[in-house]
């Protein structure tokens, strides 16, 4: 018999199952355009930074490219994002399967479909070839529609 903190005879201590914290998977996206080297990083760029890690992000392409595009880096440098680290990587079926979001960027890619996953099409100018004054007006349309999905995930950003 054990003693409670008056020194009275307490019941024996009985051992409590190990609490464990069930916590809902994040949401998931993807995002898909031709090289992956544009539209979807900076995408995937402003929904890492303005989820703060509260969303799952992927970004692939169908024929990526080598690289991302400087331009694109330079914009997204403008608003603190830095993408400099990211590549270009090809689109899998598997990272499809694994995003409870796949969002194309106006290029007519061909996504595999999958049951229960929802697909938008963002149609956004290819900021390929272009300038850091063309380019702007696409990272700030970027940015909006990812304010919109978190919205939409439920999810509030940590900065807007």
């Amino acid at each position: 018999m054990t003693r409670d903190a008056s020194g009275e005879d307490a019941a024996p201590a009985t051992e409590e199952p190990p609490v464990t914290e069930t916590t809902p998977s994040s949401p998931s996206a993807l995002f898909v355009c031709v090289h992956n080297a544009g539209r979807s990083q900076m995408a995937a760029g402003y929904l890492r930074a303005l989820s703060g890690g509260a969303v799952e992000v992927r970004s692939a392409g169908s024929l990526p490219a080598e690289q991302i595009n400087p331009v694109a880096v330079a914009a997204m440098l403008e608003e603190g994002i830095d993408i400099r680290a990211e590549r270009p990587k090809v689109l899998t079926t598997e990272a499809v399967q694994a995003s409870d979001v796949v969002i194309t960027m106006g290029c007519g890619d061909v996504c595999p479909v999958f049951p229960g996953k929802r697909y938008e099409d963002w149609d956004l100018a290819d900021p390929a070839g272009q300038g850091i004054e063309a380019v702007r007006p696409i990272r700030d349309e970027i940015r909006g529609r990812v304010l919109a999905l978190l919205a939409e995930l439920g999810v509030a950003p940590v900065t807007a």
